[in-house]
């Protein structure tokens, strides 16, 4: 399926498209595609997935690439997406996760970035962490302001969940 850039599709025609080379985000009626599918990033994703399953397992659930509706018509699909509590029943996540993640791509650009954090913050979202897989630098975004990782450990402190950077680049 070919979109072009100015071509708007509704929420259901978006909810029942498949994409052959990976989802996309939509916002507001546009199809918005992902930077994805480079090894640093996959491996990034699977560390933090896999860090949280082994230490925060009867506490969380935590998915990679899973749809966000963060409004009627804003779905966004962070790299790993953090809940409180127990495997969701929908298919969809409706309420705002503890985390939201975001691993950089090298194409991922500032402006992009920074709409996406605005948005899962507006939705709720406690943590927003952003993590760069050829820096290995991480930054958490919360309500109250943003800052570096400099501990070197991602922190979602109200849920008293650590996630030490020495465990994802390992």
């Amino acid at each position: 399926m070919t979109m072009g850039v100015d071509t708007l599709v509704s929420v259901d025609e978006y909810l029942h498209t498949s994409f052959p080379d990976g989802d996309r985000e939509y916002v507001d009626g546009r199809i918005v595609e992902r930077n994805l599918g480079e090894v640093d990033h996959s491996d990034v994703q699977s560390a933090i997935v896999h860090y949280l399953g082994t230490h925060y397992r009867k506490r969380i659930w935590a998915g990679v690439e899973v749809r966000v509706q963060l409004k009627k018509t804003r779905f966004r699909i962070p790299d790993v997406t953090v809940m409180a509590g127990s495997k969701p029943t929908e298919q969809i996540i409706r309420r705002p996760p503890l985390v939201a993640v975001e691993v950089l791509s090298s194409e991922d650009r500032a402006r992009d970035l920074q709409e996406k954090i605005d948005d899962y913050l507006a939705f709720g979202v406690k943590y927003v962490w952003v993590v760069n897989p050829y820096t290995r630098r991480a930054y958490v975004h919360t309500s109250a302001g943003s800052h570096e990782a400099k501990d070197g450990v991602l922190h979602a402190d109200t849920a008293k969940i650590d996630v030490p950077l020495s465990e994802i680049f390992s």
